[in-house]
Order: structure tokens, then C-alpha cells, then sequence
């Protein structure tokens, strides 16, 4: 984009606008200062860091240099980040200010990483031997180094969840990246240089860092809103100052955004509205259109070894195909298959499995995961899901979400699906209890829309008896007095929820 578009604005952050040039000119400079500190050609590089522009220059340097980018979730406490440092074999650490003490807690444990660069006045609170990324990125005059780097060489490792074991480490290439780039660019019919997207996912997570690229790649703008706390009216406001033409946002942050009070009467210049990262919620979208009446509404379905995006509905289908996911995206090819890796006929629910240039290369130093994982020559998505005649995909479960009560599957996004749809209700998850007679029982735990009156046994009951066979109904229904847990990513960590209510309690 430097040389096509030099003077272009290609990144806001903190009210100061960068062109492409400037962000290009500034690559060349930390690779350099990287280079010289010791960073080499297919180094692990391990970055416990924000949305910043510090954070995005540190991406496209590493990519510059061949070295490979493993971003770290920065809700992780100091065991986690140095499972991760230890498990990829990082050499280096990028660290915020912030982050700074849970990174020499990590270190303590991983002797093998070489440095710790502090992006910040205190490098000493990393740990011994860190240095202050501003020194070590300082301009040194001399020109970038060029390693030969290629499409398939690896550009970042990224930790899965880990909602089951330990996470994995899905090694992504260049190539990978930028093929799922272009398809969302196809499919989202991107083309002009005065898009502007809304970077507020997190830098560490692959929705966040792909997200960049579909916009950037066409010349457009990206608008990098820093971690923390989500405020609505915050969100709004840039929506409007920065005329935003795409946005994404996790459920419960659209929730909060369709709730304020004259959200609908702002002079908006969004074109996409976009839902990801979790199964849509019907009722919830269609708010969403009432408040954005002339934006197009995409609902995109992935995951991180895919890089992500693997399925999309447009937002001419959207009310023809509600709560569908679409078809997959141009370079994706998908089956919808049974244990045996035969295609299920349309209705009938099975594990979708992809193949295309955008699936991740292996999991990190795990062939056995690996093996598993491409079984068939096809990657096992975990995902369960249904295809219609027209073919059109809808998400039905996870694998490991399944309740099996009495030899009966019962798919917990279905059932929390029915639930969210209760007047009463504003978030619903629904997991599987042991149970002396039926092996196992789904139990809904319920965020009610008010707390001062949140619905009864007796109404949810009644209403999941006229919109869901019997035995897939809750046995029971526990009403929270906070929000659901979550990832960064919106995501319900419904490994806590077990552990939480996986005993049982009173009914």
C-alpha cells in the first residue's frame, strides 16, 4: 500500500492518523532494530501487547524479517504465558508497560527466552536483562534486511482457546493470511480506498489481526481502538466521528450498543455490520438492523486454524436463511460428514470439515493433533452442523458442547437458541449435568434481561414445552445475577459453567 497509496491514511490511533508510508517506513525501522537485537528468520516471537500501533508495526516487521508472530491472550496469568513462551520455544517476548510483571512471573519459569523488549519507561519490572523497546527500535539509518521469506514459511502461532487441555498452537502462514483476506474482500465486495474498518477486537486474537488486512489491502482505513473496559456510547461516538463503514462486535457489546437511548438517530456512514465469533441470535440482529437501517449485515462463522472466516450469509439472504451461517467463502471448500467421513444428507446434523489455502499448516509440535485433525486429508472443524437443500449451513454445536441424556443428542445451541428468544431472557447458555438416571442433563444458566424481574421456572418451562420437544428441555434453570463468563472474543467459557454447577444443586 506504500507505493500505491503513499499518502493514504492507513492507520488512527489515539487521534493521530498514520499513512501507509509512514507506517511502511516506520516496519523498515523496527526490523532493523529487531534484527540487531537478534531476532532472526523463523524465531518464535511471543508478544504480550495491546491495540496499539506499536502492536501493529511489531506484526508486519516480524512478517518483514521471516520471523513468526505468537500472540498471547492478555487475560492469560503468568503459568499460562509460560506454557506458551515454553511450548512454541519463543526467543523473544514483546511486552507492554501494563503486562510487564505477569511477563518476569512467566520468565522465571522459561530460562530459554533470550529477551524481553518493554514497551515502556520500565523495562526492569519484566525481569532481568529486559530492554526498553524504544531503545532498541531506535532509527539506526542503515536499510532493512530482506530474508527470503515464502508464501508457506510460517508468519504467526495461534494459541487456540484451550476450552479443553491445553491450547494449541495453529501455525498460520503468509499465504494462509492472505488467502483468507482476499475471500472476505470477494465476498464482502470491497474494493474502494474510503473504507473504513473499526480495528476494537483484540490484537492478540485472530479476528482481530485478520481483520486488518481485507481493508488494508483495498487501501482503506483502519481505526485502532484500545483494550479495556467496552463502553457503548464510546463506540457509537467513533462509529459516527470516524464515519465508519465496517464494524464488528461480539453479541453482548451489539447488545449494549441497540440498548442505548437514540443510538438509531446518529448520522452513521456505516455499509457493513458484521457478527462473528459466536452463533447468531436472531432477535438481537434484527435490533441491530433497526439501529443501522442502511447497513449491510454479514454473519461470518470460522475459526482460528482456518484463518479464519470459513462460512458467510449476505446480507441479501439474511431473512430468507435466519440463524443460518451461510455458504462457505470463495477458497473454502467444506463437507458436512458423519463419524465415518460420509457426507450426511440435508437436514441431518454432522461434523463440518474444510479444505482450501487458507487452513493453517499443523498445530505447533503436535503431529499426533495434527494427524488427527487432518484425518481424511480434510480438517475436522469439531463444529456440528446442518445443511438445507440450497445449501445453506446452520451451526448446531460444538463436539464437546453435545448433552447425550438417555442415548438422546441434545445440541445446546439449539435449545439456548429457543430460551433467548423469551421476552424475559437476554443471554442463555446451556450445558450438560451428570445425572443418576440419564447419564447426563442440560441445565440453563440465564441472564435475565431485568433483574428486578427475571422469569420464572413455570414461564420457561411452559415456553420450552411449545418450542422444543421434551426431552431436549432444561432440567433445570439457574438465573445468574451477573453476565455469562466469557473470552475476549465473546465466546461463553462454558468450562468454567461446568465447573461452576457440575455437581448439581438444589432443584
Amino acid at each position: 500500500m506504500a507505493g500505491r497509496h503513499p499518502d493514504k491514511t492507513g492507520f488512527v490511533y489515539l487521534d493521530r492518523a498514520y499513512s501507509f508510508a509512514q507506517v511502511d517506513a516506520r516496519v523498515d525501522q523496527v526490523a532493523v532494530g529487531l534484527a540487531a537485537a537478534g531476532v532472526r528468520k523463523g524465531d518464535r516471537v511471543a508478544m504480550l501487547m495491546g491495540n496499539s500501533m506499536t502492536t501493529i508495526e511489531a506484526y508486519f516487521a516480524l512478517s518483514r524479517l521471516g520471523a513468526i508472530a505468537v500472540p498471547v491472550n492478555l487475560r492469560f496469568v503468568a503459568p499460562e504465558v509460560a506454557f506458551i513462551l515454553a511450548d512454541c520455544g519463543a526467543t523473544t517476548l514483546l511486552v507492554d508497560q501494563a503486562y510487564a510483571a505477569v511477563a518476569a512471573q512467566a520468565r522465571a519459569s522459561v530460562p530459554d527466552v533470550a529477551r524481553c523488549l518493554v514497551v515502556g519507561p520500565d523495562p526492569g519490572e519484566a525481569g532481568p536483562a529486559s530492554l526498553l523497546w524504544d531503545e532498541v527500535v531506535a532509527p539506526s539509518g542503515g536499510p532493512a534486511l530482506a530474508p527470503d521469506v515464502a508464501n508457506d514459511d510460517p508468519a504467526m502461532i495461534m494459541y487456540t482457546s484451550g476450552t479443553t487441555g491445553r491450547p494449541k498452537g495453529a501455525v498460520l502462514t503468509h499465504y494462509s493470511l492472505a488467502m483468507s483476506a482476499m475471500s472476505a474482500m470477494i465476498e464482502q465486495h470491497l474494493s474502494d480506498s474510503d473504507e473504513v474498518w473499526y480495528l476494537n477486537l483484540p490484537l492478540f486474537h485472530i479476528s482481530g489481526v485478520a481483520g486488518i488486512y481485507p481493508y488494508m489491502f483495498v487501501g482503506g482505513t483502519s481505526i485502532i481502538a484500545p483494550l479495556g473496559a467496552f463502553d457503548a456510547k464510546t463506540a457509537i461516538d467513533d462509529l459516527e466521528r470516524y464515519q465508519i463503514t465496517a464494524a464488528c462486535f461480539v453479541g453482548p457489546q451489539w447488545q449494549a450498543i441497540v440498548d442505548l437511548p437514540g443510538v438509531e438517530q446518529r448520522s452513521y456512514a456505516l455499509r457493513r455490520v458484521i457478527w462473528g465469533t459466536s452463533p447468531a441470535i436472531v432477535p438481537l440482529l434484527e435490533a441491530v438492523r433497526r439501529a443501522f437501517p442502511r447497513a449491510a449485515i454479514y454473519n461470518t462463522f470460522g475459526q482460528t486454524e482456518m484463518s479464519p472466516v470459513t462460512c458467510m450469509l449476505g446480507a441479501e439472504d439474511f431473512d430468507a436463511r435466519k440463524g443460518s451461517v451461510g455458504k462457505p467463502v470463495i477458497n473454502v471448500e467444506a463437507r458436512i460428514v458423519d463419524d465415518d467421513m460420509h457426507d450426511v444428507t440435508p437436514g441431518e446434523v454432522g461434523e463440518i470439515v474444510y479444505r482450501g489455502p487458507s487452513v493453517m499448516k499443523e498445530y505447533w509440535n503436535l503431529p499426533e493433533a495434527t494427524a488427527e485433525a487432518f484425518a481424511g486429508g480434510w480438517f475436522h472443524s469439531g463444529d456440528l452442523c446442518r445443511q438445507d437443500d440450497d445449501g445453506f449451513i446452520y451451526v448446531v454445536d460444538r463436539k464437546k458442547d453435545v448433552v447425550i441424556s438417555g442415548g438422546e443428542n441434545i445440541y445446546s445451541a439449539e435449545v439456548e437458541a429457543v430460551i433467548v428468544r423469551h421476552p424475559k431472557v437476554r443471554d442463555v447458555a446451556v450445558i450438560g449435568v451428570a445425572d443418576p438416571k440419564w447419564g447426563e442433563t442440560p441445565w440453563a444458566i440465564i441472564v435475565p434481561k431485568d433483574a428486578a424481574d427475571p422469569p420464572s421456572e413455570g414461564e420457561l418451562v411452559e415456553h420450552c414445552r411449545r418450542e422444543m420437544a421434551s426431552f431436549k428441555k432444561p432440567s433445570a434453570f439457574v438465573i445468574l445475577e451477573g453476565d455469562l463468563p466469557r473470552n475476549a472474543m465473546g465466546k461463553v467459557t462454558k468450562p468454567a459453567l461446568r465447573a461452576q454447577y457440575g455437581g448439581g444443586i438444589a432443584r
